[in-house]
């Protein structure tokens, strides 16, 4: 039975996954917003007719997120909490005619590239002049610019292909007219994302161009930071370290995933590269950005890893000494190249290496931050919560990283999206502590 009055034309977007899946929905609430509707991410308020799922169909951990949170709205339109259920993003992309099958009750599911059809279902009008427009749900002082859609990798445990399709560019003068108006409303940190960064540029310009979006990025007025997400070691574009290094901007920060250190496996999942190209690689990166923070993701248990590779990878983290590092039990994904092989390494295996992994990591990332004590930094200051005042460094990334907490006082006063240097004080495995110093 309906509990309270539902506000008409009133949606909530509610997103699952990674921030690749973020930016999709914030272009969605942007078109939305266009067209008079109501649009609130992840509301609290209860009072939505319309909800709007962007679910992410990566791995099994996610599609079971993505499938219990249609379930949870499935149950509210039962109750008459909600009028309208609509599911978009990878997982229905990938499996909708399962979907559609298994929970009828959703009223309509659309693809990863079905935004027209989609507004056409809720009577909005798709409005071109505003492609690239977005509602933020980030605050506003910094914001995920997605640089190109899809993936051409042939990565054999990926399904990103099969849902988000081929590599395509963005070209560089819309992404700058999308920085460009960010700025104005007060942004000063973009986030660069893509299924894979580091082939920006070959489908339209016949050459890794990603170097040249950055310099172009950088000459907005009002931009203080670009950050780098989720570059591909294979064909790495070299120029763009000579941009990090030399250009204020551009963070000292590169997310690059690099999923193992075994060349057996590493040749198995068909990434391109062999431990020793991936070792040379990250060494040379430290070499030209002396300061860089890299951030790196493995999987652990893929079908054929022995424990003699899993040890390799193991020895191979801890000589390495990533800044930050995170790892996924590997996840056996139909219509997937790796899904011929059997997945033959126990899941309570998976689960031991992946905890064996982030154990070491953690007492890396410790001593790591303990060399950070007595140092000064430009912190950019995200939240307030609870005593502190909460930012991040050029080497953090927002969510996944390092955080550096202010203890609020009457003498200290700082806005959100404030930059100020801090001088590190205290330093635990994931946090840092400091004082502002003039």
């Amino acid at each position: 039975m309906r509990t309270k009055t539902l506000k008409k034309n009133k949606v909530n977007m509610v997103t699952m996954g990674c921030s690749k899946n973020l930016f999709d929905s914030e272009l969605i609430m942007g078109q939305l917003k266009a067209n008079k509707f109501d649009v609130e991410h992840e509301s609290l308020s209860e009072d939505s007719e319309i909800v709007i799922i962007n679910t992410c169909g990566f791995i099994g951990d996610a599609k079971e997120e993505s499938i219990n949170q249609i379930l949870h709205f499935v149950e509210a339109k039962k109750e008459g909490l909600v009028s309208k259920v609509y599911v978009t993003g990878c997982l229905s992309q990938r499996y909708r005619e399962d979907l559609e099958r298994d929970i009828p009750e959703v009223d309509a599911y659309f693809g990863t590239r079905e935004l027209p059809r989609l507004l056409k279902t809720l009577k909005a009008d798709y409005k071109h002049e505003l492609i690239g427009e977005r509602f933020i749900s980030t605050p506003t002082h910094y914001a995920y610019l997605k640089i190109a859609e899809g993936c051409d990798r042939p990565c054999s445990f990926c399904a990103i292909p099969l849902m988000r399709g081929k590599h395509v560019s963005t070209p560089i003068e819309q992404l700058v007219k999308n920085t460009t108006d960010l700025v104005a409303k007060g942004t000063k940190e973009i986030i660069l994302i893509a299924q894979d960064l580091t082939y920006y540029g070959l489908d339209i310009y016949k050459k890794r161009a990603l170097a040249d979006l950055i310099t172009e990025l950088s000459k907005i007025d009002g931009l203080d930071w670009i950050r780098l997400h989720y570059a591909y070691p294979s064909g790495f574009p070299e120029d763009v370290l000579d941009v990090m290094r030399d250009n204020p901007k551009v963070c000292n920060y590169l997310d690059i995933p690099l999923q193992h250190a075994s060349t057996k496996i590493l040749t198995a999942m068909r990434r391109g590269i062999t431990k020793e190209k991936t070792t040379e690689l990250v060494k040379k990166i430290r070499k030209e950005v002396p300061n860089v923070a890299i951030r790196t993701t493995l999987i652990a248990g893929y079908p054929g890893e022995t424990e003699e590779d899993f040890q390799e990878m193991y020895d191979w983290v801890e000589e390495m000494r990533f800044d930050r590092l995170g790892i996924f039990a590997y996840s056996h994904e139909e219509d997937t190249h790796a899904y011929n092989s059997e997945d033959d390494v126990p899941e309570e295996v998976k689960k031991e290496r992946t905890e064996r992994i982030m154990e070491l990591q953690a007492g890396i990332s410790f001593d790591l931050n303990q060399e950070k004590i007595g140092n000064t930094y430009k912190v950019m200051f995200d939240r307030i919560e609870g005593d502190y005042f909460i930012g991040r460094t050029e080497f953090d990334s927002p969510d996944v990283d390092n955080e550096v907490l202010i203890k609020k006082d009457k003498d200290t006063y700082l806005r959100i999206g404030d930059f100020a240097n801090v001088k590190i004080t205290g330093a635990e495995h994931f946090d840092l502590y400091g004082d502002l110093v003039d």
